[in-house]
Formats: C-alpha cells, structure tokens, sequence
C-alpha cells in the first residue's frame, strides 16, 4: 500500500510502499477515501506537539473510509475515525489502509461525503463543547467569534445562530464578509493591527486565532463575561494588562478538546446529521494523497476556508 511518511521532524513528507497491515482483535482495518490535514498534524510534524510517534511515521489523525476487516463493524461500513493515537502516537491515517483502534471508529451516514465524514470531527466538536460546556451560552446572548472564515469559527457562527444567540463574526474583508450567514453582523478587523473591538458588547467570546487579535477582542466583552480560547494561529503568545483586565473581570477559558474528547463523541451523531441535511455547513479544499505537502502548506495561508483533505485515487 501507498503510505505518506515523515523521516525528519519539519522535513517533507514522502510517498513510500509499504506492506499493508494485518487483522488484529480489537482493531479495524480501514480503506481510506478521504484523510484530513489539520494544524494539529502539521505541529507533530514540526516536532512541537507535546506527543509524537517514533521516526519515522505517517501523519494523520482523522479520516473516512470503508472497513476491509473488523470484529466489531461489518465489511463495507462507511466509518469516520478520530484519536486512538492516530497521528501522535503511532501510525496515522494518510495512507491507503488504515489500522485503527475500534473505539476511534465512528458510522458514517449515507449522506455525508467522505471529505466532510473525515473534516467534520475536529471542528464541529470543538465549536459544540466551546458554546455549549465550556462557554454555557443561553439563549439570546452575544457571541463575537474570531476567526469565522476558518473551520471552526465558521462552525461556532452557525451553531450560536441555532441557539438563539446574536452572533458578530470577526473577518479580514468583505469577501469573507459576505459569506457570512443570514443575520450575522460582521466585523472587518486587520489582523496585523487588531483593533476597533472594544464596542462590540459580547457576554461570550469564542477566539480561535489568538496572539494580538485576543488581545483587541477581550476588551469587547462585557464585565462578568467569558471568553473561550480555542485556537492560536495568529500566536501562542499574549499580553495583558493586569489591572485592566483584573477590572473587566472576564473569565479566560481554554478548550482542550484531548480531555473533552468523550464530550465531542457523545455529540458527533447529532452534528453529522445536522451536516446531513445542510443546517451546517463545512468548507473542504481536497488534495491527492501524493500531495500531503502542498496540503501542509496550505494551511498556512491566511484567508484560507475549512479544511484540507487528502482523497483517494
């Protein structure tokens, strides 16, 4: 089987063959179509992700496919897969066939396409547990989300939409402006310089770039207010005035989606149904498998929609 394979922390991957994997209890052997490419595996192939398989190894922590072998799903079963190590412990799922712990499999419904089956885990989870566990938004709140071009601030836009929230969306121009949903105010802020936020008047903030635009957008929620963090391409880093902040008594909340990972498992039926039918909606951008670096790249470009995915010949 074709694998991609990383010999060198940050160096670029490789096509090599590979002896395909064998039938083994507890464990589902996978024929992928569809590998997604995220921020997560693009940090454990730079070699600054807390976990990391020996070198060298193939990238990879979700995907969609049709199971070859299995004790606990049947031959032919469309399947998602998500964790188990995929990716930041062993082996991942950019390769033709998949070997995977049984409970990191997921059903995957008739009509959801095997690029979304593999996409939608990672950013449909995060949005869900950040509005709903992590931020308890209640109906009729503001919610100002960062990031709402991207795949999972697009994500939290419709879910705080569908749960009664007035929702403002921070993007770069007009272009992402007008993708924006019905009834969503958008908020054109230059990244390089963030600012024009303080106005916005949000009971919760859902961040996922981080870095200085977190720092312009925490000033736009109210006192008593709560501010997720989600994500940091924009920068691990920040700063902040402690007496300021200190007065506008503003809760900081990161999500970390490893703990949570039951609380995003237990909600991935509902959100693949809601996909589904169309309630949401997930930008995907597909690459060949023998593109995996082009791929990595990609996700760096800024002004870049959802996800990236690998497919199948």
């Amino acid at each position: 089987m074709r694998a991609i394979r990383v010999h060198a922390w940050g160096q670029p991957p490789v096509m090599e063959e590979r002896a395909e994997p064998q039938p083994s209890p507890g464990r589902t052997l996978v024929r992928m179509q569809a590998a997604t490419v995220g921020h997560i595996d693009r940090s454990v192939w730079g070699g600054n992700f807390p976990r990391h398989p020996p070198l060298p190894y193939t990238p990879g922590l979700e995907a969609a496919g049709v199971v070859l072998a299995s004790e606990r799903f049947a031959v032919g079963a469309r399947v998602w897969l998500r964790g188990g190590g995929l990716g930041t412990q062993t082996d991942g799922t950019w390769c033709d066939v998949i070997d995977a712990p049984d409970a990191c499999i997921g059903a995957l419904p008739d009509n959801v396409s095997m690029p979304l089956g593999s996409a939608f885990f990672s950013p449909c989870t995060s949005a869900w547990v950040a509005l709903h566990e992590v931020g308890a938004l209640r109906e009729g709140e503001h919610v100002l989300v960062t990031g709402a071009s991207g795949a999972v601030g697009s994500i939290a836009v419709q879910l705080a939409l569908q749960m009664g929230a007035r929702v403002s969306a921070v993007v770069s121009d007009a272009g992402q402006a007008a993708a924006l949903p019905a009834g969503v105010q958008a908020v054109i802020v230059d990244r390089a310089a963030p600012a024009g936020l303080d106005e916005i008047g949000a009971d919760l903030l859902i961040d996922t770039v981080g870095g200085a635009l977190l720092v312009a957008a925490l000033p736009g929620v109210v006192p008593g207010g709560r501010a997720v963090l989600v994500g940091y391409t924009g920068g691990t880093a920040f700063t902040l005035d402690l007496a300021h902040f200190c007065l506008r008594d503003v809760a900081l909340l990161p999500l970390n989606m490893l703990r949570r990972d039951a609380a995003g498992r237990a909600v991935a039926e509902e959100l693949l149904a809601r996909i589904g039918d169309g309630r949401l909606q997930l930008a995907v951008t597909t690459f060949p498998l023998a593109e995996a670096a082009r791929a990595l790249e990609w996700i760096t470009q800024r002004g870049h929609r959802g996800r990236a995915v690998l497919v199948a010949d």
